[in-house]
Parts: structure tokens; sequence; C-alpha cells
């Protein structure tokens, strides 16, 4: 931290917050600590996010949070600012507000405010001990996350007897993870019982990993403990065999089975990476724990050249009314996105109303359902822009872009609405970086997960066009993500 005087954000006043945190953010120089995407339009700048967690408004609570995760802490990497940032999210713990619950962005069901804080903690200390050949950040910002993990682990460790389970398990498996640091290796063993019987026990399978790797690490036996997990998975496996098979004697048994099991909550993986059951034994303690993501993809074959780019088709010609006509490239708005930001104007996480007011007009249509008896945004159309925002909880997850009237997205330069398909499909497959990053919808569409973007296709007469798709990471299952009026949009 430095004792120059940050800038107070526009009408999110610093006193509101616990005295620790006003400090960390008034006294560090964030214009010389950018986050992933710093000085981007319609992005929050750091001191934002961080007051933004404890806002009035729900909605404003839940996506800082969810910056938190994609501005901060982006694929299992850190940032210039993340540090500083760590140390003010966790002098915020003590705060009444975050006893708040909430359902967040990255994990299943409802939990207090302070348990996913104690959750972004978790996966700050995982990705601190990575190293820079892991893609975790320059080894200048990894050495300033280590070098907080001290000063963290006083804040968060007392949170480790908590009532509520949700806070306590989230606390421990923080609390295990900062214990890496060379200056806390004394602190292991008073923290094994209780990773042995509350996080090892856990529904959460990346708090049992955390479980397991770090008894590992700290020399105690996990045999029984990995045993069980492997008994775990390998049952849900024939379940869900069973569930899926019609003709299975025990098809009703199988689905009884899986509709009593606990809801795994652990975050989904961040975009682009590698999904792992983190099944197999941890290291031992001579052997660090790594993050469990397999080699990147090799690279193109240097004797195929690489596909042509897109090119968006021609619009129609001027006065052209028809139900097909296809706007022209100067009738377009010239979007840019970012993976897992936002794309345009809009940024993930806005709700309806903010919408509104960056595109400056209401949708024509929307439709709603009930959730938990709640009236819950399904999604809106807004045709004069020539799109459609898709929302979960009321807070825009999917953008869908029209084909023929929508605005020329681009990434790079490269245009992605109104393409040919295969053009599209070609261009971007062959600059998949990651394994496993590119998967198919039943419907044949391409998913890449490291981008967050998926290609569906639309009719113009007698012409298919590309109808892209901007997703956050848990809309990535077109399937059972996209309502049925996407679904029958064509």
């Amino acid at each position: 931290m430095t004792n120059e005087t940050a800038a107070v954000p526009s009408g999110r006043p610093l006193d509101s917050l616990p005295p620790a945190a006003r400090d960390g953010i008034a006294g560090t120089d964030w214009a010389g600590l950018p986050h992933r995407c710093t000085g981007r339009h319609n992005v929050p700048d750091t001191p934002d996010i961080l007051i933004g967690v404890l806002d009035a408004d729900p909605g404003r609570r839940v996506r800082a949070v969810g910056d938190l995760y994609r501005l901060l802490l982006d694929g299992e990497r850190v940032f210039p600012a993340t540090a500083p940032a760590a140390l003010v999210v966790a002098a915020l713990l003590d705060d009444p507000r975050t006893l708040v619950e909430d359902r967040w962005d990255r994990r299943a069901g409802r939990r207090p405010l302070r348990a996913e804080l104690l959750n972004w903690l978790a996966s700050f200390a995982d990705t601190a001990r990575l190293e820079e050949a892991d893609g975790a950040g320059t080894a200048r910002d990894l050495a300033a996350a280590r070098a907080v993990r001290p000063s963290l682990h006083g804040l968060v460790a007392r949170y480790c007897e908590a009532d509520d389970v949700r806070v306590r398990e989230a606390a421990l498996a923080a609390t295990a993870l900062l214990t890496e640091d060379p200056t806390l290796v004394s602190c292991a063993r008073r923290h094994a019982p209780a990773v042995r019987d509350v996080l090892a026990t856990s529904a959460d399978s990346y708090h049992r990993w955390i479980a397991r790797s770090r008894l590992a690490a700290w020399g105690e036996d996990i045999t029984g403990l990995v045993t069980a997990e492997e008994e775990r998975r390998a049952a849900l496996d024939r379940a869900h065999a069973s569930a899926d098979d019609p003709w299975a004697e025990d098809s009703e048994q199988a689905a009884r089975f899986l509709a009593e099991q606990p809801e795994d909550t652990a975050a989904l993986e961040p975009p682009g990476r590698r999904l792992s059951r983190r099944t197999t034994p941890a290291p031992t303690a001579a052997a660090r724990p790594r993050s469990p993501h397999g080699p990147p993809a090799p690279s193109p074959s240097p004797h195929r050249p690489p596909p042509e780019p897109p090119v968006a088709v021609p619009g129609s010609a001027p006065g052209h009314r028809g139900a097909w006509r296809i706007a022209r490239s100067e009738e377009r708005a010239e979007w840019t996105f970012t993976p897992y930001i936002g794309v345009g104007p809009l940024h993930f996480g806005m709700a309806l109303e903010e919408i509104t007011g960056v595109l400056g007009a209401g949708p024509t249509v929307s439709s709603y359902t009930h959730e938990d008896g709640e009236r819950r945004l399904v999604h809106a159309d807004f045709p004069t822009t020539g799109i459609r925002c898709l929302f979960r909880g009321d807070r825009l997850g999917c953008v869908a872009v029209d084909a023929l009237t929508g605005p020329q997205v681009r990434l790079g330069a490269v245009p992605l609405t109104g393409c040919a398909p295969s053009r599209v499909e070609a261009w971007l497959v062959h600059r998949t970086t990651t394994p496993d990053s590119l998967r198919y919808s039943p419907a044949g569409d391409p998913v890449l997960a490291d981008l967050g973007l998926a290609i569906r296709t639309q009719r113009a007469g007698d012409l298919v066009l590309t109808r892209p798709l901007f997703l956050l990471h848990d809309w990535l299952d077109l399937w059972h993500s996209l309502p049925a009026r996407e679904w029958h949009h064509f």
C-alpha cells in the first residue's frame, strides 16, 4: 500500500465501510494497480467493486462479487490490484452486512455474503500457490499475493469455528490454503482436525479436494479420504447411467438416489480451464500440490495455414423491407466483447433497468417465470438494437445478437455477426488455446468455453447466418440454459 490517496468513487461514499477497509481503499494508489480490464468501457475500477460488495442494492452486490472473480482473479490469475484488494475484502468480513444471504454467480444455492467472500479469498490463496509458468500472473504480482498471506490468515482464521457451516467451511478452505506460506507452517497442525472433520466431508467437491491436498501436504494419512471420494464418484456414475437408461431395472431407484444427494456447491471452473474431478490422491508433503489442469493445447501444424477470417454477408439493398432484410454494414453498431465481462456497452450482471438506460430504449417483449415463489425475468428483446438479453436471477447472463439486424460484434477486427457459419467456426476452432474448450450443443452449435462464446445460426431467406451468443460460464450448457423461445428463434 502507498500513502497516496485514491479518489472516492462517485456516489459511493467510503464512510459506509469498516474503518480498516476504508483506509485500505483510500490509502492505495489504484491508478497504478490495474485489474484485468482497467480503463475499458463500462467496466468498474477496483474501488468501485470493493465498495459495491456492501451496496444496499442486491443486484449491485451480486455483480460486485462476480467482478471480484472476473476482474481481479480471472482464470486463476492475479493482477496488480488483486493483493491489495484481498486485504480490503478480508477487512469487510466483520461488517454485519455480510450476513445477508443471496445467490452468487459462481455457486449453486444461497449462502451468506461472508461465506462467498471467504470462498473468494480461498480462490485467491489457491492461485497464489501457482507459478508464473502456470499463467497465474507475473512474478511481481505473485510475490505481492504471497506477501499478504500472513495478514489474511489472521483475519480469516477467526471464522473457522463460525456457527454457520457455510461460513465455517469457506473459512477453513481459505485458512488451509493460506498456511502454505512458510511463516504459517506451524499453524497447520492446529487446523488439521477441523479440515478433516468438516472440510473433507463437505458437499462441496472443491472443499473436499482442498482438504485432501492440504492434509497430504501436512503429512497426514488421506487413504480413507481418497477411497471415499472414489467410491462416491463411482456410485454417482452408476446411478446416472441407470437413471438415464429407461430399460434399466433400477432406473427409478437410481433417480431417487440422485435426488437425495446434496447439491455440489463447488464453483464452476474458471473460463477455459480443463475440468477435473479431483479424485486422484493428493501429492505427498514433499511435493507441493499444483492446480489439476492439463497442458496447453498443441500449436497448429505449421504446414496447415490458418483459415481465412470470416466476412460479414453484404446487407440488403436500400429500401428493402422484406422479412429477411439484412442490415447493411453502415447501419450496424460496432461492438467489441471481453470474454466473461461483457459485450458492447453491456456488462454481465446488469439488471434490466440498467440495460434500458445504456441502450436508451426499453424491451418490446419480456418473458418471466416463477422461481421459489418469486417472479423472475427470463429474457428481454430489444429489436431496435438487434439483441436479446437473457437473465438468471434477474441479472444479465447471456446476450444473443440478431444475425440480420444486430450490432457487428468483433473479436479483434474479425466480425462474428451475420457471417457464414462454417467460416466463423473454422476461424475460431483454429484459435482454440485450451484443452476441451470447444464443445457442441445437441443442436450442433459450437461453444468455446475459453471465450464464453457460442455460435448459433439464423435464417435469412436462402441464407444461414451466424447469431453469436455471449455467455457467462454457467450458461455454457446451452441445452439446459437457453429458454425455449431462444431455441425457437430461426
